[in-house]
C-alpha cells in the first residue's frame, strides 16, 4: 500500500492578492535547491490516525503553528514515487519569520560516520499562484491548479 501523507495548502488574501504559503525542506540535499523544491506542509499518516488530525500535527512540527478551523478538501494526489498526498487548504497568515520546525539526523557527509542533525524546514515563504507554481515540487503543482480553479471569480 503506497505511503499516504497529508497536507494542508495555507493561503492569505493581502492587497487584493491570494498567496499560498510554502516550506523549503531542510538538509544538505536541498540546501542549493530554490524552484520546483518547496512544499505545502505535509507529512506521512500514522497508522490508525485521522487524516486532518495528521494536517495539524504535521503543520505544528514543521513550522510551530497551531491552525484549527473551517478546513476545505482539496483531493488526493498521486505523487511521481507513488506516495499519495491528502490535500486541504485553510486561509490564515503565519508570521514566515517566526516558523520553528522539528529537526531530522542524517549521516553526513555521507560514509562519514557523523550524525548531523537539520532542521525539517529550513524557510518558508508567501508566494502568489504564479510564483508558487515554479517553487513547488513538480508533484503538487496539481493542488495549486485545483485550489486557483476553485476560486476564480
Amino acid at each position: 500500500m503506497p505511503k499516504r501523507s497529508a497536507g494542508l495548502l495555507i493561503f492569505r488574501r493581502t492587497a487584493g492578492y491570494r498567496q499560498v504559503f510554502l516550506v523549503h525542506p531542510g538538509g544538505p540535499f536541498w540546501a542549493a535547491k530554490d524552484d520546483g523544491a518547496w512544499s505545502i506542509p505535509k507529512g506521512l499518516v500514522e497508522e490508525g490516525e485521522d487524516e486532518l488530525a495528521a494536517v495539524k500535527r504535521e503543520v505544528f512540527e514543521e513550522v510551530g503553528a497551531r491552525i484549527d478551523g473551517p478546513f476545505e478538501w482539496l483531493g488526493d494526489y498521486r505523487q511521481p514515487g507513488g506516495k499519495r498526498v491528502l490535500a486541504w487548504s485553510i486561509e490564515a497568515d503565519i508570521n514566515t519569520a517566526t516558523v520553528v520546525s522539528n529537526t531530522f539526523r542524517i549521516e553526513w557527509p555521507p560514509k562519514s560516520g557523523l550524525m548531523k542533525e537539520f532542521p525539517e524546514v529550513d524557510r518558508a515563504g508567501w508566494f502568489g499562484l504564479d510564483e508558487a507554481e515554479r517553487k513547488i515540487l513538480k508533484g503538487q503543482q496539481p493542488i495549486l491548479v485545483d485550489f486557483a480553479a476553485r476560486r476564480r471569480p
